[in-house]
């Protein structure tokens, strides 16, 4: 009952937000990764609309993908810590990271951009990088997410 609770008062806040700010719209993929290259260093704030198209883990984080390669330069990442991916896991009854795959979601944060260098087979970082871009999550009720399409 109290998860319930919190994740509506998350989704109000969420929608309370934008809607404050004038109509409701969401910001997909395409335009997050344009406008948090744009607005860099700060990023862009907002509810973030996506189909998750892949999942991964890296450096203790759990990833939510809308490309299925996370290196393609269109792609927005959900990154969130283990701890809160398993709270996630737990809110919506998923069993598997693969329950996202296929699924829409809509996520209340900042799109920013994060450099990301190279490494080479034995770890090594290199000087050479690109840039992802990422919507970190602290807390789960920041994530709605919806049936798979």
């Amino acid at each position: 009952m109290t998860l319930k609770l919190l994740t509506m008062l998350g989704l109000v806040s969420i929608f309370a937000a934008s809607a404050a700010a004038g109509p409701f719209s969401t910001i997909k993929p395409e335009k997050a990764v344009m406008r948090a290259a744009a607005t860099a260093p700060k990023g862009v704030n907002g509810v973030f609309e996506m189909t998750v198209r892949a999942t991964g883990h890296a450096q203790g984080k759990f990833f939510l993908n809308s490309q299925s390669d996370y290196r393609d330069p269109r792609n927005l990442s959900v990154a969130m810590t283990e701890q809160t991916a398993v709270e996630l896991r737990q809110r919506v009854g998923a069993a598997s990271d693969s329950f996202f795959v296929g699924r829409k979601i809509f996520v209340n944060g900042t799109a920013k951009q994060v450099k990301v260098y190279f490494t080479d087979s034995d770890g090594h970082v290199s000087d050479k990088y690109y840039y992802q871009t990422h919507v970190p999550v602290a807390a789960a009720v920041q994530i709605s997410v919806r049936d798979k399409l």
